[in-house]
């Protein structure tokens, strides 16, 4: 069948839509690929349309677990074979899944990027027929990246595995900077041919509100705009807490988080997917492969870190076209939040040493042992015992692990567990069951073996398939069977883990080096100088200021943003040339470099401003050094 075909025959289309045809005729011609296109821009067709029109299996990259579980679930709906790897699975079915695609079982196969460098995989790639690779979220490979993942660096292995194997990768968050360090990270002496989808959306409006009571100003938003909405806030515990004070106020919400189990994940997500809940507070766990065209509005109640990060939770609104809104609230206290996170995020060395000291004395780990050892990690207890805060915490243990001294995964899902309260007897005397939890009790008899002995591990999928319930119903299912005190029933949950990569050594020999701290550090305040910029600037088109960020130039302004519409019931008055040029130069009187996202300060329309920027480079008054302008001296 032809890419036309199949896009008919499994997804309904008559055509492809922006540059879909473009990405997908050049990797099914063999070409390397990269493909810029903005959240909601469909990528997910241009690599599950060529593979199934090639022989062999596609390969899919991903580094979100849900995301590439959804995306096994709906194709499998659509009776295509797909298959995924990840953090969780028991041996037996990653042997199962990674045999089916050597044997040409599996047209898709999902992986996480920490599993490409297990033996087993690395053995059974070497059998398989590989159609092409697909890298997503490719902008996590680029450590000038605002999702750096060290893991992604291991890709290159298997492009040296599989030499003469295309790639495709995607992203919908990238600067010309990172846009340059993911084809010269995945390159393998090939030319990649890139391909652009403007990131604009003439549909959406951003505003940014200052506010510095952020609850009423949210509780006013949502009650002039109507519609499906988001509301994004910075922890767990403040996604709750916000949903609670809007229930309380009469709006209908709910709350996600990454803290939540699986089931409960699952059935809030439908709840607000469904519009059975208008409104969903979340973290940005919250978002990713969330198929709802129909939202109205995105609100960000906490400034994010990064203009990518926001691009890309506010680009959850109004992708079906029609007129939404990106309100990011914003309070005198915001700056100073946002700067202490970059000590956050990368606290001192002395203090990531002290991290390192504790795990040890945590696990009791001698100078010269723990190579390879690996624990659970509870986070609660460790901050206890030795007085840490949750935040530094995790950022010196991912620089820990940027080093290579161990491996921090956050994300690691303990699979459930079960054991039986009652005795075998009582159990088959039972009365008043429903007919679910009876089928529930036999499934879960006929499977596993030592239930009324200890906990034993289930596996929620087999158990769906065996009672032909939803993963849902199981779980209800197995909760009602708690609450009845029939079985004790613990739920998947995240866990993370720590596994030392070298013997431990004394924490003063410890070498962090520049390319995982200092620079990083630098980027990350970089980042946090941007959107600093962006939520200050009351002159600037708002959607003109992100565009530029991406490097996408545009001359004319939304008309829709905050800023356009409050300079529409101004009076417009002319910028003298001679204006713009002396503004910027007091800027830079001080004769210390400046970044250029510091001009969206000066109260003049931006575009005169670029105007007098250009003419001191120019006519040689200022330097302009990656982004850092300097006036040079006389």
């Amino acid at each position: 069948m032809t890419n036309e075909e199949i896009l008919k025959k499994y997804w309904g289309y008559d055509s492809f839509r922006g540059i879909q045809r473009e990405i997908i005729d050049s990797i099914s011609s063999g070409h390397d690929t990269l493909g810029l296109m903005p959240t909601g821009g469909g990528k997910s067709l241009t690599f599950q349309v060529p593979a199934l029109a090639k022989e062999g299996v596609c390969i899919v990259i991903t580094p979100l677990v849900a995301l590439m579980k959804d995306q096994v679930s709906h194709l499998r709906k659509k009776h295509i074979k797909a298959s995924a790897i990840y953090s969780g699975m028991s041996g037996d079915d990653v042997l199962k899944t990674l045999e089916n695609a050597v044997f040409g079982a599996v047209k898709l196969l999902y992986i996480s990027p920490e599993r490409l460098t297990s033996d087993l995989f690395m053995s059974k790639l070497r059998h398989m027929k590989v159609s092409f690779i697909c890298v997503d979220e490719a902008h996590c490979i680029s450590q000038w990246g605002y999702d750096f993942r060290p893991s992604y660096l291991t890709i290159a292995n298997i492009r040296r595995e599989l030499p003469g194997t295309p790639v495709l990768a995607l992203t919908a968050t990238a600067t010309p900077e990172v846009i340059g360090d993911i084809t010269e990270k995945l390159s393998v002496g090939r030319q990649f041919h890139i391909f652009r989808m403007s990131f604009e959306r003439k549909n959406l409006s951003y505003i940014v509100r200052y506010a510095d009571d952020k609850m009423q100003q949210l509780q006013h938003i949502l009650g002039h705009i109507s519609g499906s909405a988001i509301v994004y806030v910075r922890s767990r515990s403040r996604s709750k807490e916000i949903a609670e004070a809007l229930v309380a106020s009469g709006c209908d919400a709910t709350f996600f988080h990454a803290g939540l189990d699986i089931a409960e994940k699952d059935i809030r997500q439908k709840q607000w997917q469904q519009g059975d809940k208008r409104i969903i507070v979340a973290t940005n766990a919250f978002g990713m492969g969330i198929d709802k065209p129909d939202v109205r509005l995105v609100v960000h109640i906490d400034c994010p870190d990064s203009i990518e990060a926001y691009f890309q939770e506010a680009g959850r609104a109004g992708r079906d076209g029609k007129k939404a809104y990106a309100v990011l609230l914003y309070s005198r206290n915001d700056e100073a939040k946002l700067r202490k996170r970059i000590e956050d995020t990368y606290p001192p060395k002395d203090y990531i040493r002290k991290v390192y000291d504790h795990l040890a004395y945590f696990y009791q780990i001698a100078v010269g042992d723990g190579y390879h050892a690996t624990f659970e990690f509870p986070v609660d207890r460790f901050c206890r015992t030795f007085k840490h805060f949750p935040v530094p915490l995790e950022s010196a243990l991912k620089i820990l692990h940027r080093a290579g001294y161990i491996e921090y995964r956050e994300e690691e899902e303990g699979k459930a567990r079960v054991q039986f309260i009652l005795e075998r007897d009582e159990l088959y005397r039972l009365k008043g069951n429903t007919a679910d939890e009876d089928s529930m009790i036999e499934a879960l008899l006929r499977n596993y073996s030592g239930l009324f002995n200890g906990y034993q591990y289930i596996d929620e999928t087999l158990l769906a398939q065996e009672t032909n319930m939803t993963l849902v119903q199981v779980y209800t299912v197995l909760k009602s069977l708690s609450m009845k005190k029939i079985l004790d029933f613990i739920p998947q949950k995240r866990v993370p883990y720590i596994m030392y990569m070298q013997r431990r050594e004394e924490s003063s020999h410890l070498r962090i080096p520049p390319a995982i701290y200092e620079d990083l550090k630098q980027r990350f305040t970089l980042r946090i100088n941007h959107i600093i910029a962006y939520v200050s600037s009351t002159d600037s088109c708002r959607s003109r200021m992100l565009l530029s960020y991406f490097g996408e130039k545009v001359k004319h302004h939304c008309g829709i943003c905050d800023v356009c519409l409050a300079n529409a019931s101004r009076p417009v008055r002319k910028t003298t040339d001679d204006e713009a040029v002396i503004a910027v130069r007091q800027l830079l009187a001080d004769g210390k470099p400046h970044h250029v996202s510091q001009l969206h300060t000066i109260p003049l329309p931006y575009p005169d401003i670029e105007k007098a920027l250009q003419h001191l480079v120019d006519e040689e008054t200022i330097t302009d050094d990656d982004g850092y302008l300097t006036i040079r001296p006389k």
